[in-house]
């Protein structure tokens, strides 16, 4: 399965977000055993490195985006995700570029929190834990 991982999953796992980490950390974990193939938009390192930075410190920040690179493929904003993130029909620019990024990648799944801000597609849009019950009920996909 190939799944874009959404900015927000990644923040929960990095700073221990509840109530969300558990599931998130889940959704990490399956990407670092390879039992998923994980995007993430290139995006996700600059938002992280700010958010990161600021919660806590440079280092850590930095740490942040080692192990993001480490774990998951990243998908670049190119001049045709931007320009497909700007006729879109997602209001928030941000959530444009993870949704084309998804598309870009043929993910199967885009995992957020905020499944209702990306529009209806063919591809499926989940929170981690309705990744997570698709994946118990479906154990080989």
């Amino acid at each position: 399965m190939i799944a874009l991982v959404d900015t927000n999953v990644l923040i929960d796992v990095l700073t221990h977000r509840e109530p969300h980490y558990q599931a998130s950390a889940r959704v990490w974990t399956l990407a670092e055993r390879g039992e998923i193939t994980a995007f993430i938009s290139a995006i996700s390192f600059n938002n992280i490195y700010y958010i990161v930075r600021k919660a806590e410190n440079k280092t850590k920040a930095e740490n942040a985006l080692k192990l993001l690179r480490d774990v998951f493929d990243s998908v670049a904003p190119d001049a045709k995700i931007i320009n497909q993130a700007l006729d879109s029909a997602c209001d928030d620019f941000e959530d444009a570029i993870q949704f084309h990024s998804a598309i870009r990648v043929g993910a199967h799944i885009l995992i957020t929190r905020n499944p209702q801000d990306f529009p209806q597609s063919g591809m499926s849009i989940a929170t981690p834990e309705e990744f997570l019950k698709i994946r118990a009920e479906h154990p080989k996909i």
